[in-house]
């Protein structure tokens, strides 16, 4: 799949370095570049792009504003790309698909953009991804009751206007990000202030499992493992999600999967 992008930033060099590190990315497609929000609207709306690569300290329309203002039915993903990274919180609160530093390596961008692929793969299969989220609720529900443990095995979120409540079932992967943890689920991603250590805390491990010094994964979710080494595991999640398991998690990790 193509993935048609238009690209928005109010300096010309920074637009051409983002051109030409594309051209360096498989599957994508610029379909159009803006150097203002405000022309930037008028783009989105008449090229109809899958994903927007957005500077957010712009003149007329800053890019956290345009992208708050997209509408809902035909939103494409948004990666923010920025010198300033206070604006994190605020990005996930418009549920970007991913935050880019400025200078901008070509190796993150690839990652930025892989990272939308598995997103509109997600949207596309959302009908068999809701049935399945249903069927592991109650899963992970008759999990909990069995294990008796008395954790929340649910988390409080910031999202726009307030705070969302994310529960373990609806959780895929957990990934740290310096002060902060991003939790992955299958609709959407949440910017937590937290560390690892603390959510061990509040999930069950049957459920919820530290994998790595910068993972958690939802073992109920867990599709296959591989081994790309001696001794080492790679977990595949839904929607092909891989994970890999810190060599002092590998014993754990093994054990509570029941493999050799």
């Amino acid at each position: 799949m193509t993935l048609r992008v238009v690209l928005v930033d109010d300096e010309p060099i920074a637009l051409r370095r983002l051109a030409m590190a594309l051209q360096d990315v498989a599957g994508v497609e610029v379909v159009g570049s803006a150097g203002d929000g405000l022309s930037a609207e008028a783009l989105i709306a008449e090229t109809s792009p899958d994903v927007v690569i957005l500077d957010i300290q712009m003149p007329g329309r800053t890019g956290l504003s345009l992208a708050a203002a997209l509408p809902a039915e035909s939103r494409p993903e948004v990666i923010f790309v920025t010198a300033f990274e206070h604006y994190a919180p605020d990005a996930f609160d418009v549920e970007a698909a991913d935050y880019v530093l400025k200078p901008v390596r070509i190796d993150r961008l690839r990652q930025a953009i892989e990272r939308v692929r598995r997103r509109l793969s997600l949207r596309e299969a959302e009908a068999s991804v809701a049935a399945l989220s249903a069927e592991v609720e109650a899963l992970n529900r008759r999990r909990q009751d069995d294990a008796g443990d008395g954790l929340p095995n649910a988390v409080w979120a910031p999202a726009k206007g307030g705070d969302v409540r994310v529960s373990a079932a609806s959780i895929i992967w957990i990934e740290a990000a310096g002060d902060y943890v991003i939790i992955h689920t299958a609709h959407r991603s949440h910017m937590l202030r937290a560390t690892l250590t603390e959510l061990e805390k509040v999930f069950s491990p049957g459920v919820i499992r530290r994998v790595h010094r910068s993972a958690m994964v939802n073992m109920t979710l867990v599709e296959s493992v591989k081994r790309p080494g001696r001794g080492a595991l790679t977990l595949v999640l839904e929607a092909k999600t891989e994970v890999p398991v810190g060599p002092n998690y590998t014993q754990a990790v093994a054990a509570a999967l029941r493999i050799g």
